[in-house]
């Protein structure tokens, strides 16, 4: 079995989830680490002519880079649906 991907949180995604509240923050973080066993789990969307990835949580959203030569998971924003897309 390959070694799991590091998930890493740029500070954009950082400031995101300190915004957020605390029972929603835990839950996107719970979701955001399970993405270092599978980066690619059921439901996820790719951004369309992008290299971004996407998960739902509830009306939240988790934006994140998959570099799978150095087998990382970088989260690029996490947000409500409205603000992740901009």
């Amino acid at each position: 079995m390959p070694s799991p991907y590091t998930v890493l949180f740029t500070p954009a995604a950082g400031r995101d989830l300190k915004r957020i509240d605390s029972p929603l923050r835990e839950l996107l973080l719970e979701r955001c680490a399970e993405l270092a066993d599978d980066p690619r789990p059921h439901g996820v969307k790719k951004g369309v002519g992008e290299d971004w990835h996407r998960i739902r949580v509830n009306d939240y959203r988790i934006k994140y880079e998959i570099d799978d030569d150095a087998r990382t998971v970088t989260v690029i924003r996490a947000g409500h649906r409205r603000d992740v897309y901009d």
